[in-house]
């Protein structure tokens, strides 16, 4: 537990977790995407 706050304590660690969260979303987005558009046909 330790390690994870000192990652988020410097920019890098905070930056690391800001990029994750985004292709995580993206990751997210483009699975619903296929989901609907395979829903469709």
């Amino acid at each position: 537990m330790k390690i994870l706050i000192d990652l988020f304590s410097t920019d890098y660690g905070l930056m690391s977790f800001i990029v994750i969260a985004i292709i995580f979303l993206v990751m997210t987005w483009a699975g619903v995407y296929v989901t609907l558009k395979a829903r469709q046909k």
